[in-house]
């Protein structure tokens, strides 16, 4: 399995405390040299969750994902999720393209529906069909990252005679991973992602997501599909130090304990066929990735899932 690190850019909950560039560069950089597969910039603008003593916003997605890029050298670079409802899907191809550029070729781009709800309604962006928007918009993007080319008029997006240039170094094979849960969009992972996606709810444990990996199953045997062809990523939250507070903050129950405890758990997803896993590691600090070191060295030793008995 490949293991992410998901850079939190939301401002602290308890306190308010943005992250600061600095800590966030030194984070990406720590996550680098331990030995993380990818880092992860989420995509969200405005949380207002009931848990949370007021609103946290967080710094944009596209800006932090060039600074991450250009800080690095060998990691990939992710977006987490890109949002369809917040940005023109020729202009995302474009910045799939640039970020591919920055990162010499470590681009991966993540894409979704975006959410609805206050975040949207605050910054002026659509809150109905959201399907039917992310379907348009895909219908450009794809072309425009697999063919350099698209032309097509919808409902909500159009792009005319339109050519991608230039490209980046991995050309039109920049990876798509897509989050996907309802069977509309579950359908388009299936025809054309080459990662799916999903995160933690209630619990990071890897038995929620055996349903999920079950429903992806079918969509890719109802198209014909290999399931074994797609990746399947999973975002959990992880608790690496004795520092604890993510479920008391809505983020469902934590994987937390010893080095070799936390490393036997995430060995446990590859049981369900899960390929990625993508960490959001609370608190989300300097200290927090440090200790993900030893986590990451049991789990390169070949540390054992623990027994299903």
């Amino acid at each position: 399995m490949e293991i992410g690190l998901v850079l939190i850019l939301v401002e602290d909950p308890p306190s308010g405390r943005p992250s600061r560039w600095d800590e966030l560069r030194a984070m990406s950089l720590v996550a680098e040299e331990i030995g993380f597969d990818t880092v992860w910039i989420p995509d969200e603008l405005l949380w207002r969750p009931a848990e949370w003593p007021g609103p946290r916003g967080w710094w944009e997605c596209v800006a932090i994902a060039g600074a991450v890029a250009a800080s690095t050298r060998r990691v990939k670079v992710g977006t987490w999720i890109l949002s369809a409802l917040h940005r023109n899907p020729a202009l995302t191809a474009k910045v799939a393209t640039t970020l591919d550029e920055i990162t010499g070729g470590r681009f991966v781009l993540g894409l979704g529906t975006g959410h609805a709800g206050t975040q949207a309604e605050a910054f002026g962006f659509p809150m109905d069909h959201l399907y039917g928007r992310f379907e348009e918009a895909f219908r450009i993007m794809l072309p425009l990252l697999r063919e350099g080319r698209a032309d097509f008029d919808g409902t909500y997006h159009r792009a005319k005679d339109l050519e991608l240039r230039p490209l980046g170094p991995q050309g039109t094979r920049i990876p798509i991973l897509l989050g996907a849960r309802g069977p509309k969009m579950l359908r388009i992972a299936a025809e054309h992602a080459d990662i799916w996606s999903w995160y933690a709810g209630d619990t990071s444990e890897p038995d929620q997501f055996v349903p999920m990996l079950a429903d992806l199953d079918r969509a890719c045997e109802e198209i014909g599909r290999d399931p074994a062809s797609i990746g399947r990523s999973v975002g959990i939250v992880v608790e690496p130090t004795d520092r604890s507070g993510a479920a008391d903050h809505g983020m469902g129950v934590p994987i937390r304990g010893s080095a070799e405890e936390i490393a036997a758990a995430l060995a446990s997803f590859a049981t369900i066929g899960v390929t990625r896993i993508e960490t959001m590691l609370w608190p989300s600090d300097l200290a927090s990735v440090e200790a993900m070191g030893p986590v990451l060295e049991a789990l390169g030793a070949g540390v054992a899932a623990p027994s299903a008995t």
